[in-house]
């Protein structure tokens, strides 16, 4: 295992609330939220100070074979939930609001209840227990990172799916992002139901069509 707090995400955060006397601390991080397509989804992961995996980084600077890996690592030694919001949620109560659902179903998915939670960001989302929001906190984090690998191996594996069950977008390739191919298909194909139609350049492709 590694030492928790080598260079990039570090274990201080966590440290410090264990030595004020919390048992748990969770780390919560999301994937998707800028994507034309497919859910966001979020993580919250309970590392054990004991045996913190290696390799755990923010999930942006790793290649999809790391990810996979750590992944592997973290769910088999750490307490993980994840939650998901798919595209009709996101329409519904936009995406900001999708996100923060996405975290607090995660850390209720985890079953008991954190003495504090770390969540990347700036907004906090509705959680039954204390919160420090962190910006970039998956660079800072050993398990808000922890959770931003989960959550975009999840997603990843989800836009997987999806591109078998609409074929053409190429969600398999760009997993939903607003890549110039994903433009292209969806201009020729229109929206599926997986596309967030809230979003303004696929409600402007839905406009032509109509």
């Amino acid at each position: 295992m590694a030492k928790a707090d080598s260079k990039g995400p570090h274990y201080r955060f966590e440290r410090a609330a264990l030595k004020q006397g919390a048992r748990f601390v969770a780390g919560i991080d999301e994937a998707g939220r800028g994507p034309l397509a497919g859910p966001v989804v979020a993580a919250a992961v309970i590392l054990d100070g004991r045996r913190i995996p290696r390799g755990i980084d923010d999930s942006k600077a790793m290649t999809p074979e790391a990810r996979e890996t750590v992944y592997a690592a973290i769910v088999s030694s750490a307490r993980v939930g994840v939650g998901i919001c798919d595209a009709g949620c996101i329409d519904r109560i936009n995406i900001l609001n999708a996100t923060l659902e996405a975290m607090a179903l995660a850390l209720r998915e985890i079953g008991d209840v954190p003495c504090l939670a770390l969540v990347d960001g700036n907004r906090s989302p509705q959680l039954p227990c204390p919160v420090q929001c962190i910006v970039e906190g998956d660079a800072q984090s050993l398990s808000i990172a922890a959770a931003s690998i989960v959550a975009k191996v999840r997603r990843d594996r989800i836009m997987l799916e999806l591109d078998r069950e609409f074929p053409g977008y190429g969600f398999a390739q760009h997993k939903g992002y607003a890549t110039p191919e994903h433009r292209a298909a969806l201009t020729r194909l229109g929206p599926c139901s997986q596309h967030r139609r809230s979003f303004a350049p696929v409600r402007e492709v839905a406009l032509t069509i109509c």
